[in-house]
């Protein structure tokens, strides 16, 4: 009976992580609200291709794309979008990021890695080519070009409880496909 069957927000399909499913017309109200004003705190953890400065924001405005409209893109008339990102680890090849979210665009995180020139592993719509890799090993190449989905990780989210007042905090493990993709190319680094 709650509309979008409570779900406050949504993952891109093929992310892995956490979201927000509110049990009551009031809770989803308030949950919905929290989104607007920014109040709800979404971090993220991305593999990247190669290696971006140790950490940065990037600030800018995103919309469709004038052509393809199902993919969003950097236009500097669109609507603001702020990314938080901080390099945790690196292997010869790539960088495993965390990523703080300011504004909530569509596809926002992929298409902000896209335009400093690191896009997510494994993301069909947004990667162009495979920078970093032109001196990769072959078996890191084929971990990385096996991968069968954006290498993106919802791992926390941060809100204040809707019945209780509180804030409340949840976070899941990287997901397995994830993880092990992580643990292989750490392996063909040594």
């Amino acid at each position: 009976e709650i509309p979008r069957a409570g779900i406050v927000h949504r993952l891109d399909k093929d992310t892995s992580g956490v979201i927000a499913v509110a049990r009551s017309l009031k809770a989803q109200a308030n949950l919905v609200k929290q989104l607007k004003d920014r109040s709800m705190s979404r971090q993220y953890s991305a593999l990247v291709y190669g290696h971006p400065s140790k950490e940065g924001t990037i600030d800018a405005p995103m919309d469709r794309h004038r052509l393809q409209r199902t993919k969003m893109a950097v236009v500097y008339s669109g609507k603001p979008a702020i990314t938080h990102y901080r390099v945790s680890e690196t292997t010869a090849h790539c960088a495993w990021v965390d990523v703080k979210l300011e504004t909530g665009r569509t596809h926002q995180i992929r298409v902000h890695m896209t335009h400093i020139g690191h896009p997510l592993v494994g993301d069909p719509v947004y990667r162009q080519g495979r920078p970093g890799l032109g001196n990769a090993t072959e078996e890191a190449r084929i971990f990385i070009d096996r991968f069968p989905r954006q290498a993106l990780h919802a791992r926390n989210l941060g809100l204040i409880h809707p019945d209780s007042g509180e804030a409340v905090e949840f976070e899941v493990p990287v997901a397995p496909d994830l993880d092990e993709l992580l643990m292989s190319l750490r392996q063909v680094d040594v």
